[in-house]
């Protein structure tokens, strides 16, 4: 768990971190981020004189923002928490947005990283799976049922591995961090190598490395297009793990996309900024939209 102080214009005014501790199980985990953020006031009173005056929440798996509860999390086995009522209840009283961690981590992007002055972008992250948030004039659009930007689910090798959700050859199954893991591990026979090894093997040219980056761009790259295809966004930010390699992969990963359009417009594809803070960032933007609304309200 990341947690932090974050200031009216997304200044970073104090961080911290703590295990989430999931094998304890779901009922652990929430008390454990309901006294995180206890503890983080109590920060803000001590050392910056003055307590927060909202707060916001990002967690995992199928979130409904608008009623504040987090529906679903396989890896923290949580169902139906009410998770904006039980942070209110424990920080005073004082409101408290929810939001999903890939949404929030782009809406942070978005506005103050790697997207700050596009009207409309996609943030695709490249982690253990892979999803997607799509901005469009400041916010991020979540659908009707909070589903939207789901990537890593978009079919680009009908006869690919088999996928958690029940499909076969989901893009996260193969250009995710943890698909280059696996197939770097069997490549390479080392059951201990990751993704980040297979980069430096590609770096120094490896054959047998360069094959599993390049199956790895030519899905990513194919999962793209569609996305692309269907939302016409003027700037792409990959980030996640994979885009820690840098030019190794978005070198490549830019030719494969262009390869592939035809009438669609080429966007901006770049690095995101912010790494492993945006999602604190991104959850003090909902706060602080959050307090605007009620202002304007």
């Amino acid at each position: 768990m990341k947690a932090a102080l974050v200031g009216t214009d997304g200044t970073l005014l104090h961080e911290a971190r703590r295990a989430t501790g999931r094998e304890r199980g779901a009922d652990a985990v929430v008390e454990s981020i309901l006294a995180f953020a206890a503890e983080l006031r109590a920060h803000g009173e001590e050392h910056l004189g003055e307590s927060a005056v909202a707060a916001g929440v990002a967690v995992p798996g199928i979130v409904d923002a608008e009623k504040g509860i987090a529906v679903y999390a396989a890896n923290l086995g949580w169902r139906d928490v009410p998770l904006r009522a039980l942070l209110s209840e424990r920080l005073g009283a004082i409101p408290v947005a929810l939001g999903h961690d890939v949404r929030t981590g782009g809406l942070a992007e978005g506005r103050i990283g790697a997207g700050q002055g596009a009207d409309r972008f996609f943030f695709v992250p490249l982690g253990t799976g892979i999803a997607g948030a799509i901005g469009i004039a400041g916010v991020i659009e979540a659908g009707a049922h909070g589903y939207a930007g789901e990537i890593g689910h978009i079919v680009v090798r009908p006869d690919g591995p088999d996928c958690g959700c029940g499909q076969r050859g989901c893009l996260e199954t193969l250009a995710s961090a943890a698909a280059v893991t696996r197939a770097w591990a069997a490549a390479s026979g080392d059951p201990g190598a990751d993704a980040a090894d297979c980069a430096k093997a590609v770096e120094s040219g490896d054959p047998a490395a360069i094959r599993v980056w390049q199956d790895a761009i030519d899905a990513l790259a194919a999962g793209l297009v569609t996305a692309l295809t269907l939302l016409d966004p003027g700037t792409l930010i990959i980030g996640g793990g994979l885009a820690e390699a840098g030019e190794t992969l978005f070198t490549p990963l830019r030719a494969a996309v262009e390869e592939r359009i035809t009438f669609q417009k080429l966007p901006h594809i770049v690095p995101a900024a912010l790494g492993d803070t945006a999602g604190c960032l991104g959850a003090g933007l909902l706060a602080w939209d959050l307090l605007s609304t009620e202002v304007s309200a």
